[in-house]
């Protein structure tokens, strides 16, 4: 008997590759998905762009809550009149599997008190992981993994985006030993053939994930 599957998907940082490699889990998985929140809506939003991507079977949930503003979460609700309570914040109900898109980082604040690793902390879902190297990646990413380890929150594993960094992925994965899932390429266009076709390369390594 099928029984579905919930990941979310972090990043070490911002402007990392987590909605693309959401858009390609989603679519080597035979997942939907689903952002809770969204900060900053143009040229649109992460769950329109997610949907411009995927199969046309696979469902793209509504947000519980979309800010205008491109800002952090908290800020962005303040500046709008908004709100965000964490409990309220539910993950929809789905037969199939699901990615959940986080933004930004785990300690990104959601309000005067929460940050998403509290999120994370209250669902239990196994997380992923997607880094991207960069001058100061290689801190961000133990950083991560530490905080995340010591919330006790399941890591299913890691996503490289981009070009390979063998130095710093081999000192990342020895000092944590963190199961490494996937690598998305760099891709000088994104649309859903590529998708398409990074999703059907890296399937088979994801099979324990279904």
């Amino acid at each position: 008997m099928f029984k579905s599957k919930k990941y979310i998907v972090t990043g070490i940082g911002t402007d990392v590759g987590k909605t693309v490699a959401s858009a390609i889990l989603c679519t080597a998985l035979n997942a939907n998905y689903w952002k809770p929140v969204q900060a900053g809506t143009e040229p649109m939003t992460d769950t329109e762009r997610v949907r411009s991507l995927i199969p046309e079977h696979l469902k793209c949930f509504e947000e519980h809550l979309v800010l205008q503003t491109p800002m952090s979460p908290h800020a962005a609700a303040d500046l709008e009149g908004e709100h965000l309570e964490i409990r309220e914040i539910q993950t929809p109900h789905t037969l199939m599997n699901l990615i959940i898109e986080g933004a930004g980082g785990v300690m990104v604040p959601l309000n005067d008190t929460h940050h998403y690793l509290d999120l994370f902390k209250l669902w239990g879902y196994s997380v992923i992981i997607v880094i991207r190297h960069y001058l100061g990646s290689i801190n961000h990413s133990l950083m991560t993994i530490n905080t995340l380890q010591n919330a006790q929150v399941p890591i299913a594993g890691i996503v490289y985006s981009g070009e390979r960094h063998p130095s710093s992925e081999s000192v990342i994965e020895s000092m944590t030993g963190i199961n490494v899932l996937a690598r998305i390429p760099e891709m000088d266009q994104v649309d859903a053939e590529q998708i398409q076709n990074i999703a059907e390369a890296i399937k088979s390594d994801l099979e324990f994930l279904k």
